[in-house]
């Protein structure tokens, strides 16, 4: 076994050099400059090693990313500049470790159940309840079980998940919105789609003399709109969707936004009597919508696992399967394995806002620099969230004792529509210097209302929130003898809190049932940045800490510029902390079913019986939920 997980390292190495040799060749031709237009190429190379998960197997290659960007600047006629970025992407993790994330991936599993030999049955095994005796639509092939990676079933809900390209087993793939039905060929090559992602910038600019004497800048095109002034949390900063299926939340959000086609206009203003500078801006996002990329199930990097429950629930609700320990077991708690039937659990139905008026994005911020330096900003913005809310259902189900169609009256039903809600944003921003302290401190806040949450207190397992969320960085440049006394070491710190308004959390007989998200919850990030070798060495550690999750990622690394074209980075992320906190109300002590999960007669309500799934994600983070994923990590960036 250990000479064949050798095998993908051996042949990542031989592709990349393949590749590198190849490349030169093509840059070379296609490389320009002249009087009015530039032409610049890189190669980029992200290759990354994982070790165990939480199953004691080792993952080995979870990424081999190789990209091609091209950035283009052309200036034209009577004042407008035409730029153009372009990226395509190959990456081989999914032939080089096809057992893990390919056409291979995945196997039978076996769920949790006291009713089984050893305490559990495979999929298919449970006890069958209406129509959900045999699953010819779903064998026990290609799975995986949910959350497996990071947490055991430990007695909770749990359920077998397909995690092979949609093109290999289209089970519980639908678009979720730009993920969830990617091919093996999509899955390699990211950015060629239908949505032409390919395209990272095309777009106008130009700017007009008003009579005034004040200026109106355009742009206009596919791009990305940048309102924050903080690094990682996205407070201000959610014009453009993000891709975190790239590299969760570890890469530069400049290269994990998803561009969108918007047209801006920014007024600007200039100085008066109390400020040094004035602008308002107007953005438009005129693009059909498209949320975040949260990841689909078998690509290496699922935030919060999420992608992995919206496909295993999606199986659920269109092919039937295996749920463990949902019935009650006659002792007072669930721990027998169910067998549902199609269109019974799961997520019903996939709501994506079609392209019209009322669904586009709008945006105004008024920005300046006031008399001593102070930089601010007032910005307020009407969006459709970029991450979905799941609503149970109230009639359309089918009851799993009698068959019958559920009534209006049901409740706390394990059935969903995924939608993506109207969300209202207003807040602002500040950056300013501290000179006593040589340090610059950078603030954003901004309250909204309209988000969704889950919440088993509800009969729809949904509640609607107003959410404050605020960051405060700080950065000051720091002479440390030990690391270099003529070069200042770069020092940020970040402090990220989000407040939850009108949080539901109770306790019931068995555990708290209500908001799995926290109320107030706070992370703060760490960076040190050292310069070495007049520069050419930069040794770096990041770390971010989730107070609640109490989970922790250490990120050292060292970027070498080998030359002024060639760049290599080495580096780690590792995460520290206990997963055993993360466990919340799954709903199987809801009841929705009377007769059969509970006596007839009996209402729906959680007893607040609790594990990891399907809420204990939001309480680990996306720290937490990627506890077993430590990388070690090269990279590589040259410049034609």
């Amino acid at each position: 076994m250990k000479k064949m997980r050798q095998k993908p390292a051996l042949r990542s190495a031989v592709l990349a050099a393949a590749v590198l040799g190849a490349w030169p060749c093509v840059a070379t031709a296609a490389t320009f400059e002249g009087e009015d237009y530039e032409v610049d190429m890189f190669y980029e190379n992200h290759s990354v090693y994982r070790g165990e998960d939480n199953t004691g197997e080792s993952v080995g290659m979870a990424k081999f990313r190789n990209t091609l960007i091209a950035e283009g600047e052309k200036t034209g006629k009577n004042g407008w500049r035409y730029n153009g970025t372009f990226r395509g992407t190959y990456d081989g993790v999914y032939d080089l470790n096809k057992d893990q994330f390919g056409k291979s991936a995945g196997g039978p599993i076996q769920l949790q159940s006291s009713i089984g030999p050893g305490g559990s049955v495979p999929h298919g095994g449970g006890v069958p309840l209406f129509n959900g005796a045999t699953y010819p639509n779903s064998p026990n092939e290609g799975f995986r079980v949910l959350g497996d990676r990071w947490h055991g079933q430990n007695g909770g809900v749990a359920l077998g998940v397909p995690v092979r390209p949609c093109d290999y087993d289209s089970r519980g793939c639908v678009d979720f919105g730009g993920y969830g039905d990617l091919t093996l060929n999509e899955l390699r090559h990211p950015e060629f789609n239908s949505r032409l992602d390919f395209i990272r910038e095309a777009y106008a600019t130009n700017s007009f003399a008003l009579k005034d004497g004040t200026d109106l800048f355009v742009r206009v095109g596919k791009q990305q709109v940048v309102w924050g002034r903080t690094d990682l949390f996205r407070v201000l900063d959610v014009i453009n969707p993000v891709d975190f299926s790239r590299n969760n939340i570890y890469d530069e959000l400049e290269d994990i936004r998803i561009p969108m086609w918007i047209a801006q206009a920014e007024w600007r203003l200039g100085p008066s009597e109390t400020m040094q500078d004035r602008n308002l801006q107007v953005v438009w996002n005129f693009d059909k919508f498209r949320p975040n990329n949260l990841g689909q199930c078998g690509q290496p990097n699922v935030i919060l696992d999420a992608g992995c429950l919206f496909r295993g629930l999606k199986n659920l609700w269109d092919n039937g399967g295996t749920v463990a320990n949902f019935l009650p077991d006659g002792g007072g708690m669930q721990t027998i394995a169910a067998n549902f039937g199609p269109g019974q659990i799961g997520i019903r139905n996939v709501h994506l806002p079609d392209w019209k008026l009322d669904n586009t994005q709008l945006g105004i911020k008024y920005e300046g620099i006031t008399a001593n330096g102070t930089g601010f900003s007032l910005n307020a913005l009407t969006y459709r969230s970029q991450l979905p809310s799941l609503r149970g259902i109230t009639s359309g189900g089918v009851n799993v004792g009698t068959g019958a169609p559920q009534g209006p009256d049901n409740t706390h039903l394990i059935a969903f529509d995924f939608v993506y809600p109207r969300v209202n944003l207003v807040g602002g921003s500040l950056d300013f210097q501290i000179e006593a302290a040589a340090a610059a401190v950078r603030v954003e806040a901004a309250l909204t209302e309209g988000e969704e949450f889950a919440n088993t207190l509800q009969p729809q397992l949904y509640s609607e929130n107003n959410v404050f969320r605020a960051v405060v960085g700080v950065d000051r440049p720091t002479f440390i003898d030990w690391i270099n006394p003529r070069i200042a070491t770069l020092i940020s710190g970040q402090l990220f809190v989000q407040h939850i308004f009108d949080h539901e959390v109770e306790q019931r007989p068995l555990g708290i049932a209500g908001m799995p998200d926290w109320e107030t919850n706070a992370i703060g990030t760490l960076l040190v940045k050292g310069f070495l070798q007049n520069g050419r060495v930069s040794p770096t550690l990041i770390m971010a800490h989730d107070f609640k999750a109490e989970a922790t990622a250490i990120a050292p690394s060292v970027e070498w510029l080998y030359s002024d074209n060639l760049k290599f980075v080495f580096g780690a992320n590792f995460k520290v902390g206990e997963n055993n906190k993360y466990q919340f109300d799954d709903c199987r002590s809801c009841n929705p079913y009377p007769g059969v999960t509970g006596p007839p007669g009996s209402t729906s309500g959680s007893a607040g019986l609790g594990g990891f799934e399907p809420l204990g994600r939001f309480r680990a983070g996306p720290i937490g939920a990627a506890f077993k994923e430590d990388d070690l990590f090269v990279q590589m960036r040259y410049n034609f």
